[in-house]
């Protein structure tokens, strides 16, 4: 019997083809862009502007389709991670090895597994405070807490109507947060 050779970040780096990430020691590609996908993102990433623009304490670095190396064979490429600024002083370069304090996926038909078993185990085991998942499709929304070594759902939340007051969501009380606009109404 053959023993399976696992990739490593240095394999993720010198491979060719774009878009792919780094997933229990194999190279896999990321799903194809999808509309639904890439408002949602950009709807997230709108939302939390003023956090992005904050200096100092209470600054956030959030970045868009960002690879994290957390183990040799473990490198995702998130759709949407933050760190405080307060823990990253310099915004993020490269591959990040800096655990961050909040991921955001957006779930794609077909990868759910990974997004909604594979990631959030990764994330727990190395301690990521805040894990969300969203579902274009279905317009909802899953805020994860890290409550001692495991996951916990502090909110599921699906998108209201147009006249539904902004909320704050965890790790970003504080700011209003317009669930109807970033689900993509």
């Amino acid at each position: 019997m053959e023993a399976l050779e696992l990739c490593t970040v240095a394999d993720l780096l010198a491979w060719p083809e774009e878009r792919v990430e780094l997933i229990d020691g194999e190279i896999v590609r990321r799903p194809m862009a999808r509309g639904e996908h890439g408002v949602v993102q950009g709807n997230v990433v709108g939302e939390l502007q003023p956090l992005r623009r904050s200096s100092g304490p209470g600054g956030w670095w959030i970045a868009t389709e960002i690879s994290v190396a957390y183990e040799a064979h473990q490198c995702p490429s998130h759709d949407l991670a933050g760190w405080r600024k307060a823990r990253m002083p310099e915004r993020p370069r490269g591959v990040v090895e800096l655990t961050p304090d909040w991921v955001c996926e957006i779930v794609s038909p077909g990868h759910e597994r990974k997004d909604t078993l594979t990631l959030l185990l990764l994330l727990q085991r190395h301690r990521v405070p805040y894990y969300w998942l969203i579902w274009p499709e279905d317009r909802t929304l899953v805020v994860y807490a890290l409550d001692g070594d495991t996951y916990r759902i502090v909110t599921t939340l699906t998108a209201p109507d147009d006249t539904a007051q902004p909320v704050e969501l965890p790790p970003f009380e504080g700011a209003a947060i317009d669930l109807g606009y970033i689900l993509g109404g």
